[in-house]
């Protein structure tokens, strides 16, 4: 099984005050983290956006 990753909003505070946490396999949150991070706080380059966000994973213990 794989080992799942989680990335937390509230760990980098916005404009938005956005709360939501994303957990799953490295890639599924990355995938989704990158999508969300376009979508609601306006990154416009999601190859190094990507990159910036594989670095913020943490495990996950749920």
């Amino acid at each position: 099984m794989a080992e799942r990753k989680s990335i937390d909003c509230r760990d980098y505070p916005s404009e938005k005050g956005c709360t939501l946490k994303i957990s799953g396999t490295e890639q599924e949150v990355l995938d989704a983290a990158v999508q969300h991070a376009v979508s609601a706080h306006g990154h416009n380059d999601p190859k190094e956006l990507r990159e910036q966000l594989k670095s913020m994973l943490k495990d996950s213990n749920d």
